[in-house]
């Protein structure tokens, strides 16, 4: 049984450090359902459709944005790449390793997948100083063992996210909200990630601490080569960082797109509410408010066709309320799924 388990861990030791020029990460027709439980036996009664077969592909140096409403499922994705949540269907791979439903026997795919969470108080124990949190992954992933190699180690990754050697002892009540993101960025970096998930980090910090963590980010992925799937609500965080964009609506993207084709050809009429909801900064930025009506379908029950189709404010066709669209190829990176221009 060792041998067999020591054979495993070798063959997976030798796809990860294999050169390879493909993408780190690729999600192929992923969707996850989650049960609704009641009644007086508790038994599942329904089911929440959170994401519905969703695929994209992540490279080196690339930062992909998901966009969308609260509750379009842009968090469910990034729980479920790291296994925190099981998927329905589909396929998760990080480059010639297919991990979806698998990643917590595997160690060694773990720690070059990592995740940054939306609300850094709730992601740092209260109870550890600083060197024990950022630590931990070293003792846990990478099976470090010297507390001397580990502090350096840890002022190393600290120094990365421009934090200082007297912070080391420091609880996490004792840092600005800014701080406390660079440590929980400091802790994703110290097992040398391929790929970070972040799940809206800016979105509790003052503007002007968001454009050093932006600023940041964008320092250490051009250093270490990192991907990044990055969840957001804003946009004009992601028209700072980002390189493509995927935008949901109601667990299914509905247009995809580098930052010119989101931002300056957009066609899908739900991707055109939300650039409309941006504040303006300049005159030329102002633009035609788009309000959208009613309220977002439910996922445990929704509507057919379109998923958008109720709210929607462009002509109607016979099939938007009938027929789920399918995906329309505007170009080589500009794909939209409206029956508006399927051909």
């Amino acid at each position: 049984m060792n041998e067999a388990i020591t054979g495993k861990t070798k063959i997976t030791n030798k796809l990860i450090n294999q050169n390879y020029d493909g993408p780190l990460l690729t999600v192929k027709n992923l969707a996850v359902d989650y049960p609704i439980i009641g009644g007086i036996f508790m038994r599942q009664i329904g089911t929440v459709k959170a994401v519905r077969d969703i695929s994209f592909s992540v490279y080196p140096d690339e930062t992909l944005g998901i966009v969308g409403e609260s509750g379009c499922g842009k968090t469910t994705i990034a729980k479920t790449i790291l296994n925190l949540v099981e998927s329905s269907k589909g396929e998760i791979w990080y480059k010639n390793i297919r991990i979806d439903n698998r990643l917590k026997k595997m160690r060694k795919v773990r720690q070059k997948i990592q995740m940054v969470f939306q609300d850094p108080d709730a992601s740092l124990s209260p109870r550890m100083k600083i060197v024990d949190i950022v630590g931990e992954p070293l003792r846990n992933l990478q099976g470090m063992r010297d507390g001397t190699e580990i502090r350096r180690k840890v002022l190393l990754l600290l120094k990365q996210v421009s934090l200082k050697a007297e912070h080391l002892d420091r609880f996490p009540h004792e840092f600005s909200g800014g701080q406390k993101q660079r440590i929980v960025i400091a802790r994703a970096l110290a097992c040398e990630p391929d790929v970070i998930c972040l799940d809206e980090p800016t979105s509790a910090l003052d503007v002007s601490v968001q454009a050093q963590i932006l600023n940041l980010l964008k320092d250490l992925q051009e250093k270490f080569h990192i991907a990044y799937v990055f969840i957001t609500h804003d946009l004009s965080v992601i028209h700072h960082i980002g390189h493509r964009i995927g935008v949901m609506y109601l667990g299914l993207f509905v247009e995809t797109g580098t930052i010119d084709d989101i931002f300056y050809n957009t066609q899908h009429p739900y991707t055109k509410a939300l650039l409309s909801a941006r504040p303006a900064v300049s005159e030329d930025e102002k633009q035609h408010k788009i309000i959208l009506e009613g309220e977002i379908p439910s996922p445990s029950n929704p509507p057919t066709g379109c998923s958008f189709h109720p709210r929607c404010q462009e002509k109607m066709l016979p099939e938007c309320n009938k027929e789920s669209p399918h995906e329309t190829i505007l170009s080589d990176t500009h794909h939209v799924w409206c029956w508006k221009y399927a051909k």
